[in-house]
């Protein structure tokens, strides 16, 4: 049975987190304190190190009840038992991924405009990321379509979706307002002085809505 996905706090990984044993500290203090759905992204590592990771994000997810994606490694999802996978515009079509992955899964599609939404959605795509909303130092080669592209996309479509890309605490309600139903999340958690606290204000203002 497909599960039931909470997309409000969804924190997703970035591969500079990695470069020292702490990531597993910050996820599980994330974890604790309310995170809803966790994103594993790690986009250079090579595929035995992302096995790896994935199989102890997955266990470490489980522990929380927390469904876990991993990001455009369809395989990788499968070989860790993930929730199911997200991909971006030039990675393994969403038909693809439902192919391998099954009806079960959570299939999640980045889309930047309303046109990519409608494409999505007609592949199968359970929900969509969609951004970037801010300018973000996490992707850079990204354009920035606004709470105004939000907009534009949740009257194209009827799916799920979430904003993407410099996400924060102030700007937060913003995203959710524009019509998403939650947001991606990297440095405003992961870089935050006290993560535990910083998820916990992200959950209060999603239940304020």
């Amino acid at each position: 049975m497909k599960p039931v996905i909470d997309y409000s706090v969804y924190l997703v990984t970035d591969t500079a987190y990695f470069n020292d044993e702490s990531i597993w500290r910050k996820m599980e203090a994330a974890l604790a304190a309310g995170v809803t759905l966790v994103q594993y992204r790690d986009k250079t590592t090579e595929s035995c190190v992302l096995y790896e990771r994935a199989l102890k994000m997955q266990a470490l997810c489980d522990k929380y009840n927390v469904p876990m994606l991993v990001d455009d490694r369809a395989d990788i999802a499968l070989a860790v038992g993930a929730a199911g996978v997200h991909v971006g515009q030039s990675d393994l079509p969403a038909e693809i991924a439902r192919r391998i992955l099954g009806a079960d899964a959570i299939i999640g599609v980045s889309a930047h405009n309303a046109e990519e939404a409608r494409v999505a959605e007609a592949a199968g795509a359970d929900y969509l990321g969609c951004g970037a909303v801010y300018p973000t130092g996490t992707k850079k080669d990204t354009s920035v379509i606004g709470t105004a592209g939000l907009k534009a996309i949740r009257v194209a479509m009827q799916l799920p979706f979430v904003g993407i890309g410099g996400v924060t605490i102030a700007n937060y309600r913003e995203v959710l307002n524009a019509g998403a139903n939650g947001a991606a999340i990297v440095s405003a958690i992961l870089s935050a002085d006290d993560i535990e606290s910083t998820v916990k204000k992200f959950v209060q203002l999603s239940l304020e809505k």
